[in-house]
């Protein structure tokens, strides 16, 4: 089973949360790390300006203890990772960085935005240098 697992936590759509979090739980080995993060899309500087200074903070620590409560009652013993900047990239570092084994995220039905741009999850799946498990 997988040592070092990455979940990726959109807090927008929480109806997929409990299922990416009880395939992580599935899937883990013994004494394995399971991390739950988030990534804040980056500002465009210019907009970045308008906002009031510590916005980006305030986010910042919103998320994390958005993710610590649930992990309280989900995912206990987790780690959490908030980071800013753009998610399918934020999410490959993360997994190089820890030398993640597996990364476990959720796709949606795809808009037509996804097919000129492509969605994170699709990004993920075609850079990860490790598994990657999606729930759909």
């Amino acid at each position: 089973m997988y040592k070092t697992i990455i979940v990726p936590i959109d807090l927008m759509h929480a109806e997929r949360i409990q299922p990416m979090i009880q395939a992580a739980r599935r899937l883990e080995g013994e004494g394995a790390t399971l991390i739950l993060t988030n990534v804040i899309e980056d500002v465009p500087s210019f907009m970045e300006a308008q906002l009031p200074a510590g916005v980006i903070d305030r986010l910042k620590e919103q998320a994390r203890l958005q993710l610590e409560e649930l992990a309280e009652g989900n995912a206990p013993g987790c780690e959490i990772e908030v980071r800013p900047g753009q998610p399918a990239a934020e999410i490959l570092e993360l997994a190089r960085e820890r030398g993640a084994d597996l990364i476990v995220i959720a796709s949606h039905q795809p808009g037509f935005g996804d097919f000129l741009i492509g969605s994170t999850a699709a990004r993920v799946v075609r850079h990860a240098d490790c598994s990657v498990h999606v729930i759909r």
